[in-house]
C-alpha cells in the first residue's frame, strides 16, 4: 500500500464530477487499498478518489473511532443514495482536503446507499449517525461538492483564503527544503 498525497482546496479536481468505475480490476483494488492506508494515516474517517487526484466514483470510509473496536473499512464504487430520512442531524464536519477547518452541516440523519463492491457485487445498506454523515460527505466529493459549499458565502470565502495561504506556505517550505 502506498500513501497518496491528498489534494488541498482550492484545486479544480475537487470540483469535478467523477466518472463511474467500469470494471473492478487490480488497479481499482490497489487504489482502494492506497486510499484506506492514506485515510487511516491522515487520520480521517473517509476519503474520496478525487481527493487523491483520481476522478473516479469511489470512496472509502471507516467511522469506527474506538481503538478497542476492530476497524470496519468500507469501499464503495459507483455509490448512489437510494433514500434519505426526513429527519436531519447537524454534525461539525471537517475534510482532509480542507485541513483544520470545521463547520456545522445539516444532512439527513439516515441514508440508504447502493454501491458496487470490490467483490463485483451490488451492496445496499442503511446508515445513521456519523456513518450517514460520512457517506453523504464522501458521495458529495464524487459530484464536485465540498462541505464548505453548504456554508454561507462569507464563511466559505474565509476558509478558502486560509487554504490558499496554507498552500502558499507549504509551497514555500518545499522550495526551502529543495534549496538545502
Amino acid at each position: 500500500m502506498t500513501l497518496r498525497p491528498i489534494l488541498i482546496h482550492p484545486d479544480p479536481r475537487l470540483k469535478k464530477h467523477c466518472d463511474p468505475v467500469v470494471t473492478v480490476d487490480d488497479e481499482i483494488r490497489k487504489l482502494a487499498d492506497d486510499m484506506l492506508a492514506t485515510m487511516y494515516d491522515a487520520p480521517g474517517v473517509g476519503l474520496a478518489a478525487p481527493q487523491v487526484g483520481v476522478l473516479k466514483r469511489l470512496f472509502v470510509m471507516d467511522c469506527v473511532k474506538d481503538k478497542a473496536t476492530a476497524p470496519a473499512p468500507m469501499v464503495m464504487l459507483n455509490p448512489e443514495v437510494t433514500w434519505t430520512s426526513e429527519e436531519t442531524n447537524v454534525y461539525e464536519e471537517g475534510c482532509l482536503s480542507i485541513p483544520d477547518q470545521y463547520a456545522e452541516v445539516t444532512r439527513p440523519r439516515e441514508v440508504r446507499m447502493r454501491w458496487l463492491g470490490l467483490d463485483g457485487q451490488i451492496h445496499e445498506e442503511q446508515f445513521d449517525g456519523l456513518w450517514a454523515t460520512c457517506a453523504q460527505h464522501e458521495n458529495d466529493h464524487l459530484d464536485g461538492k465540498l462541505f464548505i459549499d453548504y456554508l454561507g458565502p462569507l464563511k466559505r470565502q474565509m476558509i478558502t483564503r486560509k487554504m490558499e495561504k496554507l498552500k502558499r506556505e507549504r509551497a514555500r517550505a518545499a522550495k526551502d527544503q529543495s534549496i538545502l
